[in-house]
């Protein structure tokens, strides 16, 4: 069974990074595109930094879910549960709704106003 996964993971694998490598390329055009036709450097800077601050709140996002799996696993663990049951899943599940929660949170908190 697990040689069947081979060939689904690095497909998932290669439509990834294929779709990072679109998404980055499409994102440097626009950009040149945009310089290059005289967009005022307020708006540049403005775009380039709401990127950045996206950036930074995704890094948050993945952060808090992990953590809050991690310790979703470090429950089951400590429980001593050893068997995938209906259980387990809702601890996982959730974790990681109280780490998009606290992601929400946050986010809100730190979030610029207009």
């Amino acid at each position: 069974m697990s040689h069947d996964l081979i060939p689904i993971v690095l497909f998932l694998c290669l439509t990834y990074s294929f779709t990072f490598a679109v998404k980055t390329v499409v994102e440097a055009r626009m950009r040149s595109l945009l310089a290059k036709n005289g967009v005022s450097d307020d708006l540049l800077r403005s775009m380039l930094a709401g990127e950045q601050q996206q950036r930074r709140f995704s890094s948050l996002r993945w952060g808090l879910a992990l953590v809050a799996v991690g310790i979703g696993f470090g429950l089951i663990q400590a429980w001593g549960w050893t068997d995938i049951t209906p259980g387990a899943v809702a601890v996982l599940a959730g974790a990681v709704g109280l780490g998009q929660l606290a992601f929400f949170v946050i986010s809100t908190k730190f979030m610029p106003s207009n």
